[in-house]
């Protein structure tokens, strides 16, 4: 007629391993609260408990540290075997006691801050696009205007070096002196041919031809030295 509280909690309670297989959650969770109460007097539940309790926690996806977990246990010590039975069975009032945890409040409040920082940088992308559309917009009109402008004056530069360097060339050099001194030669025959139909005097012939002699043999000796020369 009169029932024991253990062995009335024994009866009610489904072995360890039956309910880890209905649970919402992940084992570690089922056994902990129930079968570590001190209050509990049956020594088949704390045996229970020992033995399945390496089996749980080498299914466990992330290590907790000591001091975590003391504080986590603390939190269930001071809960009645129905809040504890209640957080088994509701998964509502499970969130809600996951969601009062410190250390999960901890990483909520990291993760909203992280997510509030995100959104801000997102915010200030979308704020300097217009100004990268107008520097986008800028770039093109400086390649299809002024770099076109330049290119072209740089062409025209790069045109006036090649002349000036052909120009200064030993070889445009020697050209350049052969041609005065055939063009000096010819001045020299014309200035003859006026002596001959008397159009100049002997005095003008002799300081005018002596004068184109002296620069047609200066001309030829420098042809001569500069085709003859290992730079040519």
């Amino acid at each position: 007629m009169f029932r024991f509280w253990g062995s009335q909690d024994q009866q009610a309670q489904p072995p360890p391993q039956e309910g880890s297989s209905h649970s919402w959650y992940p084992p570690p969770g089922v056994s902990s609260p129930n079968t570590s109460r001190p209050s509990t007097p049956s020594t088949s539940a704390s045996n229970n408990y020992n033995v399945h309790r390496p089996a749980e926690s080498s299914h466990s996806p992330s290590q907790v540290s000591p001091s975590e977990a003391a504080g986590i246990i603390a939190l269930l010590r001071d809960k009645s075997v129905d809040e504890l039975r209640k957080l088994l069975s509701d998964k509502d009032a499970y969130n809600q006691f996951l969601l009062s945890v410190d250390q999960v409040k901890i990483q909520n409040n990291i993760r909203d801050e992280l997510r509030k920082e995100t959104l801000q940088l997102a915010r200030n992308n979308l704020d300097k696009e217009p100004q990268m559309m107008e520097l986008r917009n800028q770039c093109r009109i400086i390649r299809t205007t002024e770099l076109a402008a330049a290119l072209e004056k740089l062409n025209d530069l790069e045109r006036q070096k090649e002349e000036i360097l052909k120009f200064y060339s030993p070889a445009s050099f020697i050209n350049r002196l052969h041609d005065a001194m055939n063009e000096t030669d010819k001045e020299s025959d014309t200035v003859h041919r006026q002596l001959l139909e008397k159009e100049i005097d002997i005095g003008t012939f002799v300081q005018k031809y002596k004068k184109l002699r002296t620069s047609y043999h200066r001309r030829a000796l420098t042809h001569l030295a500069a085709k003859t020369s290992p730079i040519a």
